[in-house]
């Protein structure tokens, strides 16, 4: 039985709202409306309850995953505000595999709620390193540390392979990310900036 389906007699009692609210004495709206607003503060904490009480499983994405972690690059682009700048599709996604890895958090229904994406580089400067692409977690799933276990995952395949630097890039805005990378020892560089040189561009000067 789906278990969401406990939560349907909140949307019975909106569309009996939605029918009668017209017809009924407005003493008996008030009521109504009163009882909605706590049927709603019940079911959202019922709702916050299990989703801190459910399994996190940290593994390695596959192919069939690909829908869902653009869905989340989706999400994270327009956590950052610039979704238009997804041009990223499922189809390309599987031509490209060869070029980056990824990890998923995945919960007990078997739904991804976060990701971790990356790939191996070559930096001048100290060698073979591990850049951290996409680091994301859906905001419901926030502050049960799977981001922090995303990340662990990412030291131990770094670890594993000899890496000599783990890169990412972070929002000067986005402050719990900072403050979660500097809680492991990273260091946060002010002074550079990013350079990209878009799919048109590169076709300019090719």
């Amino acid at each position: 039985m789906n278990r969401d389906r406990k939560f349907d007699f909140l949307t019975i009692y909106r569309g009996a709202y939605g029918v009668f609210i017209c017809s009924v004495p407005p003493q008996i709206k008030t009521d109504l409306f009163i009882f909605l607003c706590y049927a709603n503060i019940i079911i959202n904490r019922a709702r916050t309850h299990n989703l801190k009480n459910m399994e996190i499983t940290i593994r390695k994405a596959d192919q069939m995953d690909f829908f869902a972690i653009l869905s989340l690059i989706k999400e994270l682009a327009a956590f950052e505000e610039s979704p238009e700048k997804v041009t990223n599709s499922v189809e390309q996604m599987k031509n490209e595999k060869d070029f980056f890895q990824c990890y998923v958090a995945e919960n007990d229904r078997k739904e991804i709620v976060g990701m971790a994406v990356f790939f191996f580089a070559y930096y001048t400067w100290s060698g073979k390193s591990l850049y951290l692409d996409d680091l994301y977690v859906k905001e419901s799933y926030r502050g049960q540390k799977i981001g922090a276990n995303l990340l662990k995952k990412i030291f131990e395949i770094a670890k594993k392979e000899n890496c000599k630097r783990v890169s990412c890039l972070v929002s000067n805005w986005n402050n719990a990310a900072i403050n979660m990378y500097r809680k492991y020892g990273a260091e946060i560089d002010a002074e550079s900036s990013i350079c990209d040189f878009d799919e048109v561009r590169i076709k300019e000067l090719g």
